[in-house]
């Protein structure tokens, strides 16, 4: 089935925790609403990292993500906006940790992220903006809700840390999106692989970056994200890292990225 909304849905996955994805969807996200993109992140994860590093606390979460897949809610009711201009949040809660086994018989158990999407309606007078991407950022894990992830996007973007076992878990991610291919969404393709938390002071930082690249090509972002302490706080503040210090390692190299991503799709787009 194809993909019918007007805007680019990116799914950020990776099985292992802990190498940056939800840092990567905060700061992405900003870092494209800085450049006059209208961005959402859907919060897929139950632990919520995503809705909390943008300052949205937990009692104000009305509506989750979790009566998004429900069918309870419209994704228009779920949207909160953060403190940057152009970026709208669907915060996740606990809720989404027992939704797997609410709808596990459902025969649209995987479609139901997909089907909110392509159900939204912008409209401005109702505080409803026409997104240009939406990023869903997904549990480190491969259940349920990332299915539902993988399903309602065009194309899959993996942050991968830059430490010894990196291309063992991307294996078994492709082979994860090789089956999501031939089973619920044919058109979903992988955009890139970012690496994270690149230390210039390890020789084996070095030698992942090499090893990837080889293995990968041309399908990883030439900007590497650096390990950097502000990047590691900002989300205690309930702020993006771009918000929090602009001039930061980490913050210039996410704007790097998101200006990156931008002449990708561009490319695409031509093609």
């Amino acid at each position: 089935m194809s993909i019918r909304t007007a805007s680019r849905v990116l799914t950020i996955a990776n099985q292992k925790g802990g190498v940056g994805k939800t840092t990567t969807a905060i700061n992405l996200a900003t870092a494209l609403a800085a450049i006059e993109k209208t961005v959402l992140i859907v919060d897929l994860d139950p632990q919520g990292n995503a809705s909390t590093g943008l300052g949205i606390d937990r009692e104000s979460r009305d509506t989750s993500t979790a009566d998004l897949l429900r069918g309870d809610s419209g994704l228009g009711d779920a949207l909160v906006k953060t403190a940057v201009p152009r970026f709208y949040v669907a915060p996740s809660t606990l809720d989404l940790l027992g939704l797997e086994m609410e709808i596990a018989d459902a025969p649209d158990r995987a479609f139901r992220l997909k089907k909110v999407i392509e159900e939204y309606i912008p409209n401005t007078s109702e505080g409803k903006p026409a997104f240009d991407y939406i990023l869903i950022d997904c549990p480190p894990s491969l259940n349920l809700l990332t299915i539902n992830a993988m399903a309602a996007a065009h194309a899959l973007l993996v942050p991968l840390q830059c430490e010894f076992f990196a291309l063992e878990g991307l294996s078994q991610l492709l082979e994860t999106m090789k089956q999501v291919r031939e089973t619920v969404n044919p058109e979903l393709g992988l955009h890139g692989i970012v690496l994270t938390m690149f230390d210039s002071r390890n020789n084996l930082s070095d030698q992942v970056v090499s090893d990837v690249r080889e293995f990968m090509g041309s399908k990883v972002y030439d900007t590497v994200i650096p390990r950097n302490v502000r990047l590691s706080e900002a989300p205690s503040y309930g702020k993006p890292a771009i918000l929090y210090d602009l001039k930061c390692a980490g913050s210039q190299a996410y704007l790097r990225l998101a200006s990156e991503i931008i002449r990708k799709e561009k490319r695409l787009s031509a093609a």
